[in-house]
């Protein structure tokens, strides 16, 4: 069992990028309102610096204890009757946590799903997750605006790019895409092809990650609303 400790345990933070252990997420979602919203599943693989741990994954369903909409239905594919008989979130976030111990969580439009997940958090365990946190999104519009992202012909603005548009730039298969799991391995995947370029550019430690993601982050929630959406 990997057991989460604060950051005043965990002393330096900031561990080379290419050294670090991360812990790439993705989370289904009945909506993005996360007052009235449910997680339907979890999703998340283990990297080590570069290196995807393919055999140190973790996916559950959960129950959302709502009524499933047709919306999101639509989207994530998963029907009322396959998470009918799961365990609710209180029966499967413990395990996420302890799965994650002190990893950098690492996502796409991570706000959206740590909104999620530290509510729940703060609800079951009176406290959020402590990791640090990293949105490949904004490390993406860094990149593009020094001209140093390796894109396969013309570029528009970045915000016009959804994560399977970086994967096809990176002939990342996209099939079966808006389930969690499979979500999480292709964020893994372009996460793994930004890290050299990042090390090229002079990025070295997670630290500089995690402040570069608050400073360029375009806005989940105005992302989503423009009409790129994957809950």
């Amino acid at each position: 069992m990997r057991l989460m400790k604060s950051k005043a345990e965990n002393g330096n933070m900031n561990v080379a990028i290419e050294k670090a252990r991360y812990v790439v997420i993705d989370t289904e979602l009945t909506g993005l309102n996360e007052k009235k919203d449910s997680i339907v599943s979890i999703g998340a693989v283990r990297m080590e610096g570069g290196r995807i741990e393919m055999g140190d994954s973790f996916y559950r369903l959960v129950n959302p204890g709502s009524d499933l909409t047709a919306a999101s239905v639509v989207i994530h594919e998963i029907m009322p009757s396959e998470v009918r008989t799961e365990p609710e979130i209180s029966g499967v976030l413990e395990q996420f946590r302890e799965f994650c111990g002190n990893d950098v969580i690492v996502g796409y439009c991570v706000s959206i799903d740590m909104d999620f997940l530290n509510s729940e958090s703060r609800r079951l365990f009176r406290r959020p997750f402590e990791n640090q946190v990293v949105d490949i999104q904004p490390l993406f519009e860094w990149m593009v605006s020094r001209g140093i992202f390796p894109w396969k012909g013309e570029m528009t603005s970045p915000r016009q790019y959804r994560l399977y548009d970086l994967a096809k730039n990176f002939d990342i298969a996209v099939n079966g895409g808006h389930n969690a799991m499979i979500d999480a391995f292709i964020t893994a995947q372009v996460f793994q092809r930004f890290i050299p370029v990042l090390i090229k550019a002079g990025i070295r430690g997670t630290e500089e990650l995690v402040k570069m993601s608050k400073n360029f982050r375009g806005g989940d929630r105005f992302i989503h609303s423009g009409g790129i959406s994957n809950f």
